[in-house]
C-alpha cells in the first residue's frame, strides 16, 4: 500500500463523482440551463465577513452570484452552475480556501421555492448515490422524507441560545453563538431550513414584505451540518449599492480591503426579475453522504500538498 493520502479516499472521490453527476441530471431534467462564468472578476459582491483571494488588477470569485444574476437580468430564467470558490484564509475541518459551489437560480421564485427545490434535490441525490432514501451520519439516522422541519433565526435563538437574535447582532457575536449554541441541534433527525435572518445578516436578499428587520434568507442544516445558503434577491439598484456601501463601511472598520463596488451588476438589477437564489457547498454535501467530519476526505487534493 503507497502513502499516498488519495489512495485511502478513492471510494470518496467515486461518490463524489457520482454526487456531481446526480445534479446535473436533476437540474437538466427540469429545464435549467448549465452555464459557465468568469471565475476571476474585477469586483466580488462587497460583503463584510467573506474576504476575496487579490489576482493581480482582479479578485478570485467568492460566488458566481453577480455574474448568473446579469444572465438573468439578459433574460435567462432557470440556471445552475458547478464551480470553483475561493475565500481567503478560510482553512478548517469543514472549510477550504477552494471550494467547489453548486448555485441555481429561478426568475419568478423565491426563497420558499427554493427550501421545496433544496428538500428535493438533496432526495434525488441520495437516490442516486445511495440506491435509497436512507441516510446516516456519525451514527445519527437522518429521515429525508418530507416535510422537512422550518425554524426561524428568532425562534432558533429563543430555544437554544441564552440570547436574543438583537443582542448578539449589538455584542458582534451572532455566528459565535451559531457555531456554539444553535447549529449543533439543528437537523439531527431530519433536515432543518433555518429562515428569516437579520436584515443586516442579508445584504443581497430582499426584506420580507411587513416585517423590515429580516431577509428572505435561509440555511439547510443536516446533522449540525450547514449545507447551503439561499434566499428572494433584491432586485433595487439604489437599495442594492446602499447596503454595499454599508458593508465597505463595516470592512473598513475591520481595516479588511475595501473591494470596488461592482457596477456593471448593479446597472444589470434594473432589468433583472423577481427571482431567488441559492448556493450550495457540494464538498460538504459529499461529506454528508460519505459520512466523515473533514471536508479533505472528499477532495482530491488539499492545499498543504500543492
Amino acid at each position: 500500500m503507497n502513502n499516498y493520502r488519495q489512495s485511502q479516499i478513492k471510494k470518496n472521490l467515486q461518490l463524489r463523482a457520482g454526487v456531481i453527476q446526480a445534479v446535473r441530471s436533476f437540474f437538466t431534467e427540469r429545464q435549467y440551463l448549465e452555464v459557465d462564468t468568469p471565475i476571476r472578476i474585477p469586483a466580488p459582491a462587497p460583503e463584510a465577513h467573506i474576504d476575496a483571494v487579490a489576482s493581480e488588477d482582479c479578485y478570485l470569485q467568492t460566488s458566481p452570484e453577480l455574474c448568473m444574476k446579469q444572465l438573468l437580468a439578459a433574460g435567462y430564467s432557470r440556471i445552475f452552475q458547478i464551480c470553483k470558490c475561493f475565500r481567503n484564509k478560510e482553512r478548517g475541518r469543514r472549510h477550504l480556501p477552494e471550494l467547489t459551489m453548486l448555485e441555481w437560480y429561478q426568475a419568478g421564485g423565491n426563497y420558499t421555492d427554493l427550501m421545496d427545490d433544496c428538500q428535493e434535490l438533496i432526495g434525488f441525490v441520495v437516490g442516486q448515490t445511495n440506491g435509497n432514501r436512507s441516510l446516516s451520519y456519525q451514527g445519527q439516522s437522518i429521515n429525508i422524507d418530507s416535510p422537512w422541519k422550518r425554524m426561524s433565526v428568532e425562534e432558533a435563538f429563543r430555544h437554544y441560545a441564552s440570547m436574543e437574535t438583537e443582542e448578539a447582532l449589538a455584542k458582534d457575536c451572532f455566528e459565535e453563538v451559531m457555531v456554539n449554541k444553535i447549529e449543533p441541534h439543528l437537523g439531527t433527525t431530519r433536515p432543518l431550513f433555518l429562515y428569516d435572518y437579520p436584515a443586516a445578516l442579508g445584504a443581497l436578499a430582499r426584506i420580507k414584505p411587513g416585517n423590515p428587520l429580516v431577509a428572505e434568507r435561509f440555511e439547510l442544516y443536516i446533522a449540525g451540518l450547514e449545507l447551503c445558503n439561499g434566499f428572494s434577491e433584491l432586485t433595487d439598484p439604489v437599495e442594492q449599492c446602499k447596503r454595499f456601501e454599508a458593508e465597505q463601511k463595516i470592512r473598513e472598520s475591520y481595516h479588511k480591503p475595501v473591494y470596488p463596488m461592482p457596477q456593471n451588476f448593479l446597472t444589470a438589477l434594473n432589468d433583472m426579475p423577481a427571482a431567488a437564489g441559492n448556493a450550495l457547498g457540494l464538498d460538504r454535501l459529499v461529506m454528508l453522504l460519505a459520512d466523515t467530519t473533514e471536508i479533505d476526505d472528499v477532495v482530491a487534493f488539499v492545499p498543504e500538498e500543492l
